[in-house]
């Protein structure tokens, strides 16, 4: 092909590269750990009444997180069974959601709050 003078030749495509080689994707701490503190409020089933909702706080090194949720939780529940409740929601949300490992979920039950006793139905609390 000749070219005419003072024009530039043809310039060929540059090569594909593929999508996983063009670069690198970084979540920030504080993004895994909104994941987290949301993760940890689904998987409450009665969260504590006047209670703070769970706040986490994360640690990433390469792919893998290590996480730490303080819960404030109603009083009297099962205490075990909230917390693995709440480690299983918030491995499997943050390895879903930011593709990252945890081989950890550390909790901190900060409050127990009290639940408010009801009367029992049919019972007239009243003096007479």
């Amino acid at each position: 092909m000749s070219t005419q003078p003072g024009s530039t030749p043809p310039r060929s495509a540059p090569p594909r590269v593929a999508a996983a080689d063009r670069g690198a994707t970084r979540i920030a701490d504080r993004v895994v750990a909104k994941i987290a503190a949301r993760a940890a409020r689904e998987a409450l089933e009665h969260p504590a009444p006047d209670g703070s909702p769970p706040h986490a706080t994360v640690t990433v090194h390469h792919d893998i997180a290590r996480v730490r949720v303080a819960l404030d939780l109603p009083y009297p529940c099962d205490l075990a069974a909230q917390c693995a409740a709440v480690r299983r929601r918030v491995a499997l949300r943050v390895e879903e959601y930011a593709q990252m490992s945890v081989p950890e979920v550390d909790i901190d039950i900060e409050h127990l709050r009290p639940t408010p006793v009801r009367p029992a139905a049919g019972r007239d609390r009243r003096l007479r």
